[in-house]
């Protein structure tokens, strides 16, 4: 592409527009749907009795490179995921880019390669998308839309009303890897060890999951707020309490350390790429089996259990500590670190 920073022009609807269009996003991944060239794509309709599920998130994380991945590596995922915890088959996405007029063409065009490569992992198309430049200072480089579409099978239902005591939690790898990865990055910590984002397309580790328990009542990812922001409205929707393991929950030595020093609970601090999955009793070890099978769930535990939430207060989340007490595990309050996804 012969400009080197994006300008306002490469918004304007011209021939500039054409060109970033072309030479960058058709470039990097150009599905059969994108380039039919049309305001909208026509997609195949799912098999009789699926339904259609559907989930949007806009990524504004910054720095925009990080170990480990990108804003659109994590832009595929953290969508791909989101229709996939409802246990459909993610097929189709979206993407809107909101540009900052002086954003480094090369730099758009690793994030697109990035993009690119991530679908083809989960298996999903780029269908459609939208480009809008804001003058300079007015962004923050690169802003990304992500919406993802995908088919649910007849007869499938989860949800997070449905947990039940006497249900095993799973979890499938170590706690916070991607917000303290985001902290040390935009901080310059340099913690020492392999501390790299955990964002990953979960996808097909789920089907994996629904095929060895069937009855498995839901997933949810544990992103901003962390697992215990995740339990907490799980245990709100069911009317249940959720009991954990403290000891069972794995967690990086390095991140610990970090979040040690920081004086974050890690059971708060953000993830990208790890599943929580409810599963009845009877078919948790085939669950978790079925999760240490797939290389993102190689790490993956039964961390705890659900329990009859007492009729005079509230459900709620405790842990028990490796010295043997417990204590409540609150849902996060605020914002714990800003521009995380």
């Amino acid at each position: 592409m012969q400009d080197t920073h994006v300008l306002m022009g490469h918004g304007s609807g011209g021939s500039m527009m054409k060109r970033i269009i072309d030479e960058v996003f058709l470039e990097s991944y150009g599905s059969e749907y994108l380039q039919q060239g049309n305001d909208a794509a026509v997609l195949p309709a799912p098999a009789p009795g699926e339904r259609v599920v559907v989930s949007t998130d806009s990524f504004v994380v910054t720095p925009h490179f990080f170990p480990g991945g990108d804003i659109g590596h994590l832009a595929v995922c953290g969508t791909v995921n989101d229709v996939a915890t409802s246990g459909a088959v993610p097929k189709y996405l979206t993407c809107g880019f909101i540009l900052e007029e002086g954003f480094e063409v090369e730099q758009l065009q690793r994030i697109c390669a990035s993009m690119a490569a991530t679908a083809a992992e989960a298996g999903v198309a780029l269908v459609t998308g939208d480009t809008k430049v804001v003058n300079r200072g007015h962004g923050d480089g690169v802003y990304i839309n992500t919406t993802g579409v995908g088919f649910l099978p007849e007869g499938r239902n989860l949800g997070g009303q449905l947990c039940q005591p006497g249900d095993m939690v799973l979890l499938s790898g170590s706690l916070g890897d991607h917000g303290m990865t985001i902290m040390s990055c935009r901080e310059q910590l340099g913690f020492s060890g392999d501390l790299q984002t955990d964002a990953a397309p979960l996808n097909h580790l789920v089907q994996d999951v629904l095929a060895a328990a069937p009855e498995t009542r839901c997933f949810r990812d544990p992103t901003r707020g962390g697992l215990a922001s995740t339990l907490n409205e799980l245990a709100e929707q069911s009317g249940v309490d959720f009991a954990i393991e403290e000891e069972a929950v794995p967690v990086k030595d390095v991140v610990r350390g970090a979040c040690e020093m920081l004086g974050y609970d890690v059971f708060q601090v953000a993830n990208e790429g790890k599943m929580v999955a409810v599963v009845p009793a009877s078919q948790a070890e085939a669950a978790l089996a079925a999760m240490r099978a797939n290389k993102y769930g190689t790490e993956a535990a039964i961390v705890g259990e659900v329990q009859a939430a007492a009729p005079d207060r509230k459900p709620r989340v405790t842990v028990r500590t490796a010295f043997g007490s417990t204590r409540i595990l609150d849902m996060l309050v605020g914002e714990q670190l800003p521009r995380i996804c």
